[in-house]
């Protein structure tokens, strides 16, 4: 009998190792819609309906005995749409402070390794944005994936399967029956999985020694990777950096994107580099306000997307990432834009973000239990102090089931020694950020959300000022 599986990769299956009871590797979403919620059954058929386009969705992780191997894909034969799309309710009167309290609740829980990795929730109860006399509904649908199984853009081409372009409410054709296929037997897998470790370091060996092969340029980089994994060294300590739990709580922000291109149009740099100095400014106001002394220049963690257009589609981590500092000392939030703009164009012509996705790429020729290592090294190792991922988004609404997604806001997992993660997705003219930090460690982090809003109108302040200045005869 023919049997199927699909190993990981070495960057997907690291997200399996970087967790553990307290540091939960799914990324997630909160997303609003607008009008009553759909009924559950609708939902249930919609999702049915287009699994076939998504078939992670229906397969597990294996492990290979004594992790002789990176796990692999298989079928899940008891696959159980109801047990991952779930249908929940906030208490009365509803209202987002219950949907952020509710959302870090289940941000909380780590996914059951024996079944696909993802869930969804439907959350009913939310009510108008305007109180419930506006007459208005909206519901919510929080969702959350293991890191494994896609990155910010793979997740993004998801939703896009999911939902609609325009308000369509017809229901979903029902799809034909699905058979799972056979899994590897263990022993099958166990030899499968020696054969792959015996045969790709003698394979990249050899390549290595002809010019201009993808082996040797992999191995260049690998090098330039290292290096500059060297020279960055140590994070500075800040309270961003502490022990954490299990626990999470979850803040959401919006931001108009027209008022950072306005920002960027103005005082230069990128989308990108502004969105990095309003974190900046927000990081400021609320380390201040925490009593910390500002000294060096925070590290922040950037993911930077290396999927090439013809994958767009498909799923699986295709990412890198560059480090950026955050001048967060700076008093001046021009000269911090400023700063780190210069800092951004020096990592990208210097090749950092190529370097450290070849380390990634190496992983598929190291052996496991190097790879595991490697992960727990990551958890006593401050290499930088926060992740912030600034994913782009359709600027067009998207619909599901006739209902229109009026905002989104993403979830970045925390890592081992990580308080706070920040995560944003432009959609539809508007920046949906989401904020997730520790229970303990980020009690006040209400006021981290307040601060980005702070910071993006002290940069609007000071673009008008600048634009003022420009207009004035004889300046």
């Amino acid at each position: 009998m023919e049997t199927w599986f699909e190993r990981l990769t070495a960057l997907d299956s690291l997200f399996l190792e970087l967790e553990d009871r307290t540091s939960h590797m799914h990324v997630g979403a909160v997303a609003l819609f607008e009008g009553p919620p759909p009924p559950y059954q609708d939902l249930l058929a919609l999702i049915d309906a287009r699994l076939e386009s998504v078939p992670r969705y229906r397969q597990r992780v294996q492990f290979v005995p004594f992790k002789q191997g990176r796990p692999v894909w298989v079928d899940e034969s008891q696959f159980d749409l109801e047990y991952h799309l779930r249908r929940t309710a906030l208490p009365a009167p509803g209202g987002e402070h219950e949907l952020k309290k509710l959302s870090g609740r289940l941000l909380s829980q780590a996914l059951d390794r024996d079944k696909p990795l993802w869930e969804m929730y439907l959350v009913e109860g939310l009510g108008s944005a305007d109180g419930p006399e506006s007459g208005g509904d909206r519901f919510a649908i929080v969702s959350k994936t293991h890191h494994c199984m896609l990155d910010g853009v793979a997740g993004v081409d998801l939703a896009t399967v999911l939902m609609d372009t325009e308000p369509n409410s017809v229901p979903p054709v029902r799809p034909e029956p699905w058979a799972p296929r056979t899994p590897p037997s263990m022993p099958e897998l166990f030899v499968s999985s020696m054969k792959d470790q015996l045969t790709h370091p003698v394979q990249l060996a050899r390549e290595a020694l002809g010019s201009g092969t993808n082996a040797r340029k992999l191995l260049s980089d690998v090098a330039a990777g290292v290096f500059g994994a060297l020279q960055r060294g140590l994070a500075p300590a800040s309270a961003l950096n502490v022990p954490i739990g299990p626990h999470r709580r979850f803040e959401m922000v919006e931001l108009g994107l027209d008022e950072v291109k306005q920002v960027r149009a103005t005082l230069g740099g990128t989308v990108n580099d502004v969105v990095l100095a309003i974190v900046a400014g927000a990081l400021r106001s609320w380390l201040l306000a925490r009593g910390e002394v500002l000294g060096a220049d925070l590290r922040v963690l950037v993911p930077v997307s290396v999927r090439s257009l013809d994958a767009r589609g498909t799923f699986g981590n295709q990412v890198s990432a560059v480090f950026c500092p955050l001048p967060v000392a700076n008093p001046n939030p021009v000269e911090r834009l400023h700063r780190i703009s210069r800092e951004m164009k020096v990592v990208k012509e210097s090749g950092q973000a190529i370097g450290a996705q070849a380390l990634s790429r190496l992983g598929d020729f190291a052996p496991p239990t190097l790879m595991a290592q490697a992960a727990r090294l990551q958890a006593v190792t401050r290499i930088f102090n926060l992740v912030v991922t600034n994913v782009p988004g359709p600027q067009f609404p998207l619909y599901l089931l006739g209902k229109k997604m009026i905002a989104c806001y993403p979830q970045v997992p925390l890592a081992a020694q990580q308080a706070v993660g920040i995560a944003l997705l432009s959609y539809d003219g508007r920046i949906g950020v989401g904020l997730l930090g520790d229970a303990d460690a980020a009690k006040d982090l209400a006021s981290l959300a307040s601060g980005l809003r702070a910071a993006l109108d002290e940069l609007k302040a000071c673009a008008a000022a600048h634009a003022e200045l420009a207009r004035t005869p004889g300046i």
